[in-house]
């Protein structure tokens, strides 16, 4: 059986904030020196599946040039598979930008049928989590299933963000509903999908000409296959797996990264987290710097009477003496001045924080609010970035008007922003 790779890698994820607002967020920075999109291409292959199409669309060129031909995966390849990265285009025929998940599939589809593969898995290009794929592609071959997803059990409190599905003894899909308000069960859709060649070009086909749908395939393939005739299965999961779709969930899992048994092991030599790294010298930490339970990368410079607690310093991070970075992310080539304190925040890169400035708060108890500080920016001395205040993209010291950002402001820069 031949499996082709389908990672949809398109979306704009707006609820990450200024961390998409220059890039997919497939691309978006994690866990230091990798990009989100990592976690997928390693289970690829790790599993064995060299021959990958890579669906993208919004602000592709950081993911672009990421990828590149595919070196860092083994998937540099022309006659066994390899990486082929597809965009939206314009042609004779109706093209245009990606209207769903499904859409972006079926515009795609003359490429990813190119050799007759047998077996199609769509992957989401936003997820962090190890899984080995075969296991699944087995499962679904011994089933003879149509459609088989993989399903993983929620929190009840998150069922509205997932597709929630209920399955009978012989894992049979007996019923799925996209994102409901109350759920009957806290099964969800991990966005890991196996499909029957000749079954995908068939639903999708139908669905493309269909005017009520809006070619997704949680809101609209899923669900007609589970009331048809098609044989949809569940596949167990029971690992870790998050969507890193919003900024708690993508702080939060960088936070679940940090203990002394990780949630994932980046250090498991049997499942390697593969990356385009970037040739820095190993990180320096000065005599008397304190840091606890925190992922240094390589090119940091850490001076002493530094502070790091509980966070993730992406490549090349500089923190001077008598700075704190307490539970926090804070992306390439970021300085941090003396004395300043950054608390629950995520910096992102080449961000400049001037002295004494106060970035930040751990809230006791309830809903935390993060503050975030987008790329480029500089924060001028003696600053207060509240809890919940963010400062966008390319924000200079002149473009701030007040020494306070509260809970809930924004500020954008004065100028044209940078599109790089």
């Amino acid at each position: 059986m031949k499996t082709r790779a389908v990672i949809l890698a398109g979306g704009d994820g707006s609820r990450l904030g200024v961390l998409t607002a220059k890039r997919a967020k497939p691309a978006v920075p994690f866990a230091g020196k990798y990009r989100i999109i990592d976690f997928t291409l390693s289970n690829c292959v790790n599993s064995g599946i060299f021959d990958v199409v890579i669906l993208a669309q919004y602000r592709p060129h950081s993911l672009i040039e990421h990828l590149g031909a595919g070196g860092p995966w083994d998937l540099d390849r022309d006659f066994t598979g390899g990486l082929r990265l597809y965009t939206p285009f314009k042609g004779r025929h109706a093209a245009d930008w990606y209207v769903g998940t499904a859409d972006a599939v079926q515009q795609n589809f003359s490429f990813i049928k190119t050799n007759d593969p047998d077996t199609i898995l769509i992957l989401s290009g936003d997820h962090v989590y190890r899984m080995d794929y075969d296991a699944m592609i087995a499962f679904h071959h011994d089933y003879d299933a149509d459609l088989t997803m993989a399903t993983i059990r929620v929190p009840w409190e998150e069922t509205d963000r997932f597709g929630i599905l209920e399955t009978d003894n012989e894992y049979h899909v007996t019923s799925f509903v996209e994102k409901p308000p109350q759920a009957s069960s806290n099964l969800a859709n991990m966005g890991v999908y196996v499909f029957r060649m000749d079954t995908l070009d068939q639903v999708l086909w139908e669905d493309h000409h269909d005017p009520n749908s809006s070619h997704d395939f949680g809101k609209d393939i899923i669900p007609k296959m589970v009331t048809g005739h098609y044989r949809v299965l569940g596949f167990p999961y029971s690992g870790y797996w998050v969507d890193v779709g919003t900024v708690k969930t993508y702080w939060q899992a960088h936070m679940d990264l940090l203990p002394e048994k990780p949630s994932i092991d980046l250090n498991d030599r049997s499942w390697v987290i593969h990356t385009r790294t970037e040739e820095r010298p190993p990180a320096r930490i000065a005599h008397g710097a304190d840091i606890r339970d925190s992922l240094i990368s390589d090119g940091c410079i850490i001076a002493e009477g530094a502070l790091i607690e509980r966070s993730v310093l992406s490549p090349g991070v500089r923190v001077m003496p008598g700075a704190q970075i307490i539970e926090s992310i804070i992306l390439t080539d970021t300085i941090i001045e003396n004395d300043s304190h950054i608390e629950r925040s995520i910096l992102d890169k080449r961000v400049h924080v001037s002295n004494n400035v106060m970035i930040g708060k751990i809230q006791p108890g309830g809903e935390q609010a993060f503050a975030m500080v987008g790329k480029n920016s500089c924060i001028p001395a003696n600053t207060i970035i509240e809890a919940g205040g963010i400062i966008s993209n390319d924000v200079l010291d002149s473009d701030f008007t007040t020494s306070i950002i509260h809970c809930g402001e924004i500020l954008e820069t004065k100028r044209k922003p940078f599109d790089a």
